[in-house]
């Protein structure tokens, strides 16, 4: 993908249908903007059609985590091929909510695999909940990324994947509080590295790198500066105005 990725992760918001429609109501003022962007939206399950036909025109839809089954009968689970059939082309997998809930690295490659096999975009996050002040963080992510795609063929990664760096410690926070951009750009040179090691150097500098942690129209200039492909935003993309910002930042 050429194009820069904007994410818009809604998490278990909003509360109401009328509330996403006032949302999608505002994005689909800025549309030609997102025309411009790979763009998602990921919203509640309870949410995917409303979402699915809001966008068509200038977004795509993309799931907030893809099940570790693919066939057969399962009480509370939504099938890939449900997701499939109302549109999603990417999945958020491995988000540290997620992984805070127990869910392993070995669970996160299995889901990958199952989004590639599936021909849904994998948006694996990795992140360190506290920047150690020996580096230690570095070997964290190292090892969120390697085991995260263990098992996994460069030939099936090679485009196909993108990763979005969410150190836990930024989260929910304000502007202020987001990562350094020069620190931001050390990890994204980092994680580029990590994937030579593990892929060669052409799967390296072929896979686009996401940044997520209270990202807001306020701070997203300085952080495009360090050669970001993109954002996934959390509760900023609730608000239309301030996503259509984003939005227009990345594309400026």
């Amino acid at each position: 993908m050429s194009k820069k990725i904007l994410v818009a992760n809604w998490k278990n918001h909003p509360e109401s249908l009328d509330e996403v429609k006032v949302i999608l109501k505002g994005l689909s003022r800025k549309s030609a903007v997102y025309k411009k962007l790979n763009f998602f939206i990921a919203p509640p399950l309870s949410y995917l059609e409303s979402v699915s036909k809001g966008i068509k025109s200038f977004g795509s839809l993309a799931s907030q985590d893809i099940p570790t089954v693919i066939e057969g009968t399962h009480t509370g689970i939504v099938s890939v091929n449900i997701l499939k059939n109302f549109g999603t082309r990417l999945s958020i997998i491995g988000h540290s909510e997620r992984r805070a809930m127990g869910e392993t690295n070995k669970e996160i490659s299995l889901k990958i695999k199952i989004a590639l096999k599936s021909g849904i975009i994998p948006l694996l996050c990795v992140g360190e909940l506290v920047r150690g002040k020996e580096g230690e963080h570095f070997e964290f992510i190292r090892e969120q990324i390697r085991l995260s795609l263990e098992g996994i063929k460069k030939a099936d990664l090679y485009k196909k994947v993108v990763i979005a760096y969410e150190p836990i410690w930024a989260i929910g926070k304000s502007a202020k509080e987001a990562i350094e951009p020069k620190d931001l750009e050390q990890m994204i040179i980092f994680i580029k590295k990590v994937l030579t090691d593990l892929f060669g150097r052409d799967l390296a500098e072929n896979t686009m790198i996401l940044y997520g942690g209270s990202v807001e129209a306020t701070n997203i200039g300085s952080i495009m500066d360090v050669g970001v492909d993109g954002f996934l935003v959390g509760h900023a993309s609730l608000e239309a105005g301030s996503l259509n910002s984003i939005a227009s930042s990345l594309i400026s």
